[in-house]
């Protein structure tokens, strides 16, 4: 975009300017010497001196003005969502300075623009899953629903029906209930509150929230951790990741007696190390790089309610308090899932 009214305004100022400079030297000559033919050429030397400093002082100010006009432009193609609104050279001094903010600003702009189309992607994805995953327990419930609706049906099997759409139920809420942890800590809407904390506590928490179900299933779970060890962490949200974890290990360890897991927990000067392992089917290797993707089930006939949620969940917890966690397992011989953490705040260090 190109506009000359800049330097029509100056060339306007400086004639007059220049004129009434002559004028008031030409005044000011005739005064000290008298108006002679020499002071009569003094108002055409000053007119022969001010067009030959126009010329510098008109190229100056035209090159200002088109590198004005030249970031005008980069704006111009950055509102009309050009990708390619780059500054084409360095500059130096104010102007340089101005097209330095600007590019810092057309960064900001696009990163804006990348952040808001991914969380916009994130939670386009983040419905469409949830709505695939409630189709199945919702179509279920209706089934259910319309046996119930039949007065011939036998009280023994109405209340295995309601026990199965309980069932359901309590999977659409595990459900929807992770989805929205896991998309409040992927959109760093959660903030961790993380300390140096014990391990021990954390770890009893999860046996005792994990006693029923492994009680049914005659399995036992077995702790090596000292009361020194800690770690830096968020103890309720560390809780959770290592029950989803626990019950993992449950599912793939099988019932009966003999079936253990354990939890171990050791710590170094710099990291703590907590591994959960069991002595279960074991994992593919061919499954490993997937195993913590949302929705995905390394083995569809263990545990048929599992929606595949728990360990993506937990990988984002983990990741969330600037930890990691891999895995590691062996057909028919067990599983290990190993976390990392930091032992006190190293992040700010």
């Amino acid at each position: 975009m190109h506009s000359d009214y800049e330097r029509n305004r100056f060339i306007k100022k400086y004639w007059i300017v220049a004129a009434v400079s002559i004028a008031v030297l030409t005044v000011f000559g005739i005064v000290l010497f008298g108006a002679g033919l020499k002071t009569l050429l003094i108002p055409l030397l000053l007119f022969l001196l001010a067009g030959v400093l126009f010329i510098p002082c008109y190229k100056e100010i035209d090159r200002t003005y088109q590198n004005v006009e030249e970031i005008s432009e980069h704006m111009g193609a950055l509102l009309e969502n050009e990708e390619n609104a780059v500054l084409s050279e360095l500059k130096e001094g104010s102007v340089g300075i101005l097209y330095s903010n600007f590019d810092k600003m057309v960064q900001m702009f696009r990163e804006g623009k990348t952040r808001e189309q991914k969380e916009k992607e994130f939670l386009k994805n983040l419905i469409s899953d949830i709505s695939h995953q409630l189709k199945t327990p919702l179509a279920s419930l209706t089934v259910f629903v319309d046996l119930l609706m039949d007065e011939k049906l036998p009280p023994e099997e109405q209340k295995q029906i309601l026990k199965e759409a309980e069932s359901q139920l309590s999977r659409m809420e595990w459900l929807v209930l992770s989805m929205l942890k896991q998309a409040r800590i992927e959109a760093g809407v959660i903030d961790f509150h993380e300390e140096e904390f014990p391990l021990l506590p954390v770890i009893s928490q999860v046996q005792e929230s994990v006693q029923y179900l492994l009680g049914n299933r005659s399995q036992e779970l077995i702790i090596t951790c000292k009361e020194q060890t800690k770690a830096f962490c968020d103890p309720e949200w560390l809780t959770e990741a290592l029950i989803n974890l626990v019950k993992n290990a449950s599912d793939y360890s099988g019932s009966g007696e003999g079936k253990r897991i354990w939890i171990d927990a050791s710590m170094t000067d710099i990291y703590t190390r907590i591994s959960v392992r069991d002595e279960g089917i074991g994992i593919e290797e061919k499954d490993l790089h997937h195993i913590f993707t949302r929705f995905y089930r390394a083995d569809h006939n263990v545990n048929p309610n599992s929606v595949g949620i728990g360990l993506s969940l937990t990988k984002s917890i983990i990741d969330g308090m600037n930890g990691s966690i891999s895995v590691q397992s062996e057909i028919q011989k067990g599983t290990e899932f190993i976390i990392i953490l930091p032992c006190s705040n190293l992040t700010k260090l």
